[in-house]
């Protein structure tokens, strides 16, 4: 393990900005848009999403295996029995393993990285 990253992220201010095409075509890869837009309330995938697309950030960043990474190029994809895991789109030999949850108001997610 090189080290560890979480977030949490309010629903809610991710639910504002749903509509914003451009915060979402920035942050958010198409497949990761098709799999929560396929979802009754998008917003709660999506939370998720970015709360491990931030998890993974911080763990790179404080491993020293990047100066800076955006979020773009971080997918969190799902797994035909929809569990997530990471994509990392410029990174190689990096595996990292993710957990996300929900629960009324918020989304968090934990990211182990490993070499």
């Amino acid at each position: 393990m090189l080290s560890i990253g979480t977030d949490i992220v309010k629903i809610d201010r991710i639910k504002s900005l749903y509509k914003d095409s451009k915060f979402l075509n920035k942050i958010f890869s198409s497949s990761e848009l098709e799999y929560c837009n396929n979802h009754k309330e998008p917003y709660i995938h999506l939370s998720g999403k970015y709360a491990a697309k931030e998890a993974v950030k911080k763990a790179l960043l404080s491993s020293k295996i990047v100066k800076n990474i955006p979020l773009g190029d971080i997918e969190v994809l799902n797994n035909s029995d929809k569990s997530p895991y990471i994509k990392l789109i410029k990174i190689k030999n990096v595996n990292c393993t993710v957990s996300i949850s929900h629960d009324g108001d918020y989304a968090i997610a934990f990211v182990i990285v490993e070499k």
